[in-house]
C-alpha cells in the first residue's frame, strides 16, 4: 500500500508498505481522509517525543471499511466508518468507570512513543479495533468526517467543565481546536461566547462560526472587565498552553469560575497560585475525548457545528511533505489541511 512516511525527523517520504494485517477484533479501513493534526507536526520535527521514526502518522481519519476480522459483529465491507484516536483496553478501572481516555494502557493512533509504536493513517489502510469504529452516515463527506476527533475533542472540554448551562464563556486561542470549542460550547447551551487571539484573520473566522464578541490578545483583559462589569466570565477555555495565556484565563474568570485547560503547547507553565487560591478558581484539565464521537458526528451531520470553513485544503497524499513543511514554518491562514489517497471522493463522499 502507498504511505507517508516519517523516516527521520523533518523527512516524510512516499514509500510502499504491506498492507496491515487485521486481528480479530479489528477492521481494515481503507483511508478516504486523514488530517494533518498539530500534535503531528509537533512529531514531524521531534519536538513531542511522540512520533519516534520511522512511523505512519495520522490519526484523524475516515473511510470505509475494506475487511472485518473474525470477531467483528457491528461493521461489514463498505461501511462508511470513522474511528476515535484512542485505542482503549476496556478492561482497566479507567475504562469500566467511562474515562476511556485515562487508560492504563492507553495507545493512540499514528504514534511512537518508546512504550508503543502504532501506525496511522496517513496512508491507504489503517487496522483499528472494533471497539473504537464508529459509522458516519451517507450525507457526511470523508474530509470534514476527518475534523471528527478534534470535533470529539472540543465537546469533551465542554463536558468536564460542567456546564449548567446560561454561561458566559470565553475561548481563548482561535487555532481549530478553539473554534470547534467555541461552537461546542455554544450547542451545550452557553448564552455568550467571546474568543481572542493574537491573529485577527483568526478572529475573522471565529465572528464567522458565531462569536458574539472578537478581541485581540492585547485587549481581552480589559474588554472582558468592560463586558461583564468587572465581575469577569463564568469559564474559560484555555486552547493555547503558555503562561501568558494562562494567566490571561485566570484574570478573566469571575471568583469561583471555572478554566478548563485544552492547550499543552509547553510542557511547563507559571502559575500565579495566590490568584487561584484567593478566587476559589477551578483548574480543570482535558484530555482527548470519552465516549464524544456520536455526539460529534450528530452536531456536525446536522450543521450544528460547522468543520468545512475549517478545512484550508484536501490534497492528494502524495503532497503530504510540502504541507507539513508549511504548517511547520508557521506559514499564516493554514487552519486545517487534510490529506488522501483520493482526494476527489475525500471531498465528494
Amino acid at each position: 500500500m502507498k504511505a507517508l512516511l516519517l523516516t527521520e525527523y523533518n523527512n516524510l517520504t512516499i514509500t510502499d508498505l504491506p498492507t496491515p494485517a487485521i486481528a480479530a477484533d479489528e477492521v481494515l479501513v481503507r483511508v478516504a481522509a486523514c488530517g494533518i493534526c498539530g500534535s503531528d507536526v509537533h512529531g514531524y520535527d521531534g519536538s513531542s517525543g511522540r512520533r519516534i521514526p520511522p512511523l505512519v502518522m495520522g490519526h484523524e481519519a475516515a473511510g470505509t471499511v475494506a475487511a472485518v476480522g473474525s470477531a467483528v459483529t457491528q461493521f461489514a465491507v463498505g461501511d462508511r466508518v470513522t474511528f476515535d484516536s484512542t485505542v482503549y483496553c476496556g478492561r482497566c478501572a479507567y475504562c469500566l468507570r467511562g474515562d476511556v481516555n485515562l487508560c492504563d494502557q492507553r495507545q493512540v493512533v499514528g504514534v511512537s512513543c518508546g512504550d508503543y509504536r502504532r501506525n496511522g493513517a496517513f496512508a491507504e489502510f489503517v487496522t483499528v479495533p472494533e471497539r473504537i469504529v464508529y459509522r458516519l452516515p451517507d450525507t457526511l463527506p470523508f474530509a470534514q468526517a476527518a475534523m471528527l476527533e478534534a470535533v470529539s475533542v472540543a465537546l469533551h472540554a465542554v463536558r468536564v467543565s460542567d456546564l449548567k448551562g446560561g454561561e458566559t464563556a470565553l475561548v481563548i486561542g482561535a487555532g481549530m481546536i478553539g473554534l470547534l470549542t467555541l461552537q461546542a460550547a455554544r450547542a451545550a447551551g452557553c448564552s455568550r461566547v467571546l474568543i481572542t487571539d493574537v491573529d485577527p484573520s483568526r478572529l475573522k473566522m471565529a465572528a464567522d462560526a458565531g462569536a458574539d464578541e472578537t478581541f485581540l490578545a492585547s485587549e481581552v483583559v480589559a474588554a472582558v472587565a468592560s463586558q461583564t462589569g468587572d465581575h469577569g466570565v463564568d469559564v474559560v477555555f484555555e486552547a493555547v498552553g503558555r503562561s501568558e495565556t494562562i494567566n490571561t484565563a485566570l484574570q478573566c474568570v469571575r471568583k469561583g469560575g471555572t478554566v478548563t485547560l485544552i492547550g499543552n503547547i509547553t510542557p511547563e507553565i507559571t502559575l500565579p497560585l495566590q490568584l487561584v487560591v484567593s478566587r476559589q478558581i477551578r483548574l480543570q484539565g482535558t484530555a482527548a475525548s470519552s465516549g464524544e464521537y456520536p455526539e460529534a458526528i450528530r452536531l456536525v451531520a446536522e450543521g450544528k457545528i460547522q468543520v468545512q470553513p475549517l478545512i484550508t485544503a484536501v490534497a492528494p497524499l502524495e503532497d503530504g511533505p510540502s504541507w507539513f513543511a508549511r504548517l511547520h514554518s508557521g506559514e499564516p491562514n493554514l487552519i486545517k489541511v487534510v490529506l488522501s489517497p483520493e482526494p476527489e471522493t475525500a471531498v465528494a463522499q
